[in-house]
């Protein structure tokens, strides 16, 4: 769901041009990524011949749109002008007035749009509104991508819960830490740097009570201009996380069966979600505004979602290193092979000496 994640786009020269204003759309729709919750990450461009007239995001829920930006960008150039955009605009009223109605009045002869809004409201009557205007409208272009970028989106608008994406970094003999170690460093440089970038792209970052009780980690953004630090999820089924732990913040939320403990947790700003069950509390936290998680936890954690059939995304970084003796990424029960979950919309790419697989376990929903 991230740009770094999205399926692979062909080199410029073998794009159309659609396509090459829509990558400049999803490019501008990426600057929202962790910021709009519950709203999706929208981008558009104004193209008047071949030049761009006007770029737009949409920065967070109650700002306006990415089109309106846009078009106040493009001002008259829009007219008779088209306009690129990432997601269905809107055909209703909200917190801002819809987006249709913005795109028709500036007099825009064509509408591409990348992928259709699966949220009932809109969901098809957006770009209906457009053609009975008499815009010309396109839709699918780059659809693929967008997809990826409106996973979390979609997941809380379909599924009421929030896309878990999985990542962890282990050796080539797959380890994660030698005995006794605890947070080693398994990857580089190049590695810990895009795992940055997911913390800022991300609504909320989730780890077990065992992480933060050995490690103590910050779970912060660091080393992005302009970042931002995800919320901080603890799934701590008996509540014994420590209160001074470095990654308690404005936001952070814990996760437990626990009611002796969660008055403590409450009495200094820390939502408590109740939940006897991790799909449960995944519905909870969707309700509570996290449109997309980062499983940052140890194989204890990893493992029950796994197992639950919760994780939608994973992301494995393999360091050239063999360690031999150690701690293993996952703690399922034992399978057969033709039992092992399969990764789909596999990528392969390499980050300084590393290697970085992701797939997919789930389906990004769509309408």
């Amino acid at each position: 769901m991230y740009t770094g994640n999205a399926p692979p786009i062909r080199a410029e020269a073998a794009l159309s041009d659609d396509e090459r204003w829509m990558t400049l759309a999803l490019a501008q729709a990426a600057n929202g990524l962790g910021r709009t919750t519950p709203n999706p990450p929208v981008g558009c461009v104004i193209v008047q011949g071949n030049e761009v007239v006007g770029l737009g995001f949409h920065p967070r829920a109650g700002e306006p749109h990415a089109e309106v930006f846009a078009l106040r960008g493009a001002g008259p150039h829009s007219r008779g002008a088209a306009a690129y955009v990432t997601l269905e605009p809107c055909n209703h009223h909200g917190r801002t007035p819809p987006c249709t109605e913005a795109l028709i009045a500036s007099g825009v002869r064509r509408v591409v749009v990348a992928a259709l809004d699966p949220n009932p409201r809109v969901a098809g009557c957006g770009v209906q509104a457009l053609r009975n205007s008499g815009i010309d409208v396109t839709v699918g272009v780059m659809e693929a991508q967008a997809l990826r970028q409106q996973a979390g989106f979609r997941s809380l608008i379909v599924r009421g819960r929030p896309w878990v994406v999985a990542k962890y970094a282990m050796t080539l003999d797959g380890k994660v830490a030698a005995p006794g170690e605890g947070n080693g460093e398994v990857s580089g440089v190049a590695t810990r740097a895009q795992a940055m970038i997911w913390r800022n792209e991300l609504d909320a970052i989730a780890v077990g009570s065992g992480t933060l009780l050995s490690d103590d980690p910050a779970l912060t953004t660091r080393g992005i201009s302009g970042g931002r630090d995800p919320r901080v999820v603890v799934f701590d089924r008996r509540a014994r996380s420590s209160l001074q732990a470095r990654a308690w913040r404005p936001g952070s939320m814990l996760v437990t069966t626990s009611d002796a403990k969660a008055a403590a947790f409450k009495a200094v700003g820390i939502t408590v979600v109740q939940a006897e069950t991790t799909a449960s509390a995944l519905t909870q936290l969707g309700s509570l505004g996290i449109s997309s998680l980062l499983l940052e936890g140890g194989p204890t954690l990893l493992s029950a979602f796994l197992d639950a059939g919760l994780v939608d995304e994973v992301n494995v970084f393999i360091a050239p290193k063999l360690l031999g003796r150690g701690l293993s990424p996952l703690a399922l029960p034992a399978r057969r092979m033709h039992e092992a979950q399969a990764l789909r919309d596999v990528t392969v790419k390499t980050l300084g000496t590393d290697v970085l697989v992701t797939g997919l376990l789930s389906d990004i929903p769509r309408l």
